[in-house]
């Protein structure tokens, strides 16, 4: 499969199996992953494997942090739950916004290496990812922030994902306007 067959096909899974890529495996798509832009080679990125009661251990940091009193079930969804954290880096050159940027690449090109080898994968987000008690959890670092996790799992057999609408590319990319170009 090409990388842009592989682009196309890429869908969001929300139900996942009970099975996941092994730690090796896990190792070979982040080596791969780590090959985005990253203007100066900071690495301003890590990502935190949550397996097993891992998860549970975060569904009870949810629960606190939404001051609720039974611990969530949301990460018990996959089987794994790898975290996405921009780890900031002093530098001139490079904006902390740029690095953030960094981060997301990484996490988008990992859930579509993941996705190509046949794993259903989900980026989470939520208001909680900002959280002490969520953070405390992950043992962020104060120039770190937890940005989402991808949930990890077997692609339900017999089980279509979700349909995406089609990107009109044509509204989506443009030209300078007129006024902006220099007159020869």
């Amino acid at each position: 499969m090409s990388a842009l067959e592989a682009v196309r096909a890429r869908q969001s899974w929300s139900k996942v199996e009970d099975t996941a890529p092994t730690r090796e495996e896990l190792l070979t798509y982040v080596t791969a992953a780590g090959r985005v832009a990253d203007h100066s080679s900071l690495r301003p990125w890590r990502l935190i494997e949550l397996r097993g009661s891992d998860r549970e251990a975060l569904g009870a940091a949810i629960a606190k942090a939404e001051g609720d009193k039974s611990p969530s079930s949301k990460p018990l969804r996959a089987p794994l739950l790898i975290a996405v954290v921009a780890s900031y880096r002093k530098s001139e050159k490079v904006p902390r916004w740029e690095q953030e940027a960094v981060a997301s690449g990484v996490a988008h090109m990992l859930s579509l290496l993941l996705d190509e080898a046949g794993w259903g994968v989900l980026w989470r987000t939520g208001h909680y990812t900002r959280s002490k008690a969520v953070a405390k959890i992950h043992g962020l670092g104060k120039d770190e922030e937890l940005l989402g996790w991808l949930y990890v799992g077997g692609k339900p057999k017999g089980r279509k994902p979700g349909r995406r609408k089609a990107v009109d590319a044509r509204k989506l990319i443009t030209r300078l306007p007129k006024k902006a170009k220099k007159k020869k």
